[in-house]
This record gives C-alpha cells, structure tokens and sequence, in this order.
C-alpha cells in the first residue's frame, strides 16, 4: 500500500503510522513523522497548513526516499523539557487557549482544539531525534513536524509558533545528555527573534542565522551578537531581497565554518526552514534546492570534523508546496550522503 494512504488510513483510526516500521539502526539518516502533526490547524487560507506536510511526504515517498530513511516514532514532550524554555504559565495559557479553541493569540498564530498536544509532540519527537543521534540509532535525522518553533518567545507566541522546539532540544541535550556546547543553525528566511533572544546571554549556545532583512520580524541585524556572558555567541547575517546561493554559500563558507571551528559544539541542530526558495510567497529571497542541498553539505561537514556526525535538523517554514517538497528531498539526499564513508 502507498504509504501515504496509509499513513491517512492510519490518522482515521487514530494509529501511529510508524507502529511495524523496522527498528532504528545505524549509519542511517531518521526521520521523525506522525499523522497527529496534521491536527493542527490555523485556520483556511492560513499558510501554515497541514498540506504542508503532505506534500513533503507525499514526494518523498513517490521519489522512494523515504524507503532508505530510518523511522523515528515520536513521543509527546514532557511538560518539565518545555518549562527549561518557557515559564509555567505560559504552557498553561497554551493548553487552555487549546481547551476553548478557536483561538487567535496574535494575527499570525491561531490554537485549535488539537494544538497543544501537537506542540508537544513536535518538541518530543526533536528530543527522540536526538536521542536517536545520541546513542547511536541513526546517524543524523531530520523532523518533519509542525507548527514551527523559532518565532516564539519565552512568553509570547507569534509567527505561526506556539513553543521553541529546537531551544527545547538545546536544553534537553544539556540536561538530559550532558553536553555542553550546542551550535543552533537558521536558515529559515525569518529571523528566529525567538530562539536568538532565549539564548543572547548563554556562551554555551551559538546561534547562526542567515535571513531576509529588514522583514518579519524585523530583528536579526548584524550588530546583534549576543549579550552578557553571551556576548559573541550570536551572529546574524542579513541577506537583501534578490540574493541566493551565491551568497547563501558565501556567507556559509566564509562565516558559519570559522564561527563553528571556534565554537566546537558538541552537537548540531539546524531551523531548517525553506521559505528562501526563490518560489515562495512569503519572502524574497532567490535560493534554489541546489543551494539548500549545499548548504546542507557543509553542515554536515561540520558536524562530522566537530561532533561526530551529531547532526538534527527541524522544519521551520516553506509555503510553497512543491518548493518545500523538492527542497526537503534535497536536504534529505544530502543528509545521507557519505554516511559510512567517513
């Protein structure tokens, strides 16, 4: 059976589609995937929309990427990983905006009934990657969940995110794997205001974003470095309109590998939004899948010279349907290229 149409018969009866899938294994790329990360709906016409996801796992699996992927099943997060990123009260204001849902919390970002329990579930299945990365389970992986994460603030949400799931992961592979030094690369269009501010005064997380500036949502300048303790630790390079992978691989090779050669993180997670495709509607930037799949090169390079190949990337953003599926597939093809060879 297509695994599409089963992953939707699965959802009808409420089943995880990774249930008989084969057990992780080594030197393979994992991918974090459920049904339940098409429950979250903002709204008609919103862009953030589940068919999202269904056209990237759709492609992948007629281009029979999917076949050679090892399947992570995800859990739900638990509530003590998201209160190390955001207070108390704000996941309370999340699960009751969800418990009277519908509802707006800004124009952008809209809860449903099922929003919560998806939330969470996206940052646990970032956490299961990284275990999986962790122990050995499977090389590197990519998580193809939603909402996104990056835009959300300690207590405030925005952007189409609710929580920041890879600061959760960030802080889950401190406290619960006992690393140190986390690298968080941004190549969503949008500026991560929220994951750069959680972490602008902590030395031991460096926070790389490349974005479209002046645009949403209008941080992200060059002079942003981080602040305190964290002064150094944050470097932002703002891309005009019009630029691409010309520039998006200058700005890789010549800023993000000396920055991470200095920083030796002990693990990699990347925002890995593709809304700089040159066919999406939210931006305008020109980066084509040929230039996301280099970029993924070099971070996989790096992360095979400085972490052991410790590797976990996210979806963010892309709204262009057939850009975002192209440009995941790329990203994946890249993702297990050289595995075992190194």
């Amino acid at each position: 059976m297509n695994y599409w149409k089963l992953t939707i018969l699965l959802l009808n009866f409420n089943v995880s589609p990774y249930r008989h899938f084969k057990s992780l294994s080594r030197m393979s790329t994992g991918i974090v995937f459920h049904s339940d990360y098409l429950k979250h709906e903002a709204g008609d016409f919103h862009p953030e929309s589940p068919d999202r996801l269904r056209s990237v796992m759709s492609f992948i699996e007629k281009s029979r990427r999917l076949d050679s992927l090892v399947k992570i099943e995800p859990e739900r997060a638990n509530r003590k990983w998201i209160e190390y990123v955001h207070p108390p009260h704000y996941v309370d204001i999340i699960q009751e905006a969800a418990g009277r849902a519908p509802v707006i919390l800004d124009p952008d970002t809209h809860v449903c009934a099922a929003s919560y329990d998806v939330a969470l579930l996206a940052a646990g299945g970032l956490c299961r990657a990284c275990d999986a990365v962790i122990t050995g389970q499977a090389t590197n992986a990519f998580c193809a969940s939603r909402p996104p994460g990056h835009h959300a603030e300690r207590e405030h949400a925005m952007g189409f995110c609710l929580f920041n799931h890879i600061a959760v992961a960030a802080r889950y592979l401190q406290r619960n794997h006992g690393l140190n030094r986390v690298l968080i690369i941004d190549w969503d269009v949008h500026h991560g205001n929220g994951t750069q501010h959680l972490f602008e005064n902590d030395p031991h997380v460096f926070y790389f974003s490349i974005h479209q500036w002046p645009h949403y949502p209008g941080t992200g300048s060059a002079d942003q470095t981080g602040r305190g303790e964290g002064k150094g630790a944050t470097l932002n390079v703002p891309m005009a309109a019009g630029t691409g992978d010309v520039e998006y691989i200058a700005a890789f090779t010549d800023k993000l590998v000396p920055a991470a050669h200095r920083f030796q993180p002990d693990f990699i997670l990347v925002s890995a939004g593709f809304d700089a495709h040159r066919d999406d509607p939210l931006a305008s930037i020109v980066v084509t899948e040929d230039g996301f799949a280099e970029m993924t090169r070099i971070v996989r390079q790096l992360a095979r010279e400085l972490c052991h190949d410790r590797l976990v990337s996210l979806l963010e953003g892309g709204y262009e349907l057939d850009a975002l599926a192209r440009s995941v597939d790329r990203h994946l093809e890249e993702m297990e290229s050289g595995i075992g060879n190194g």
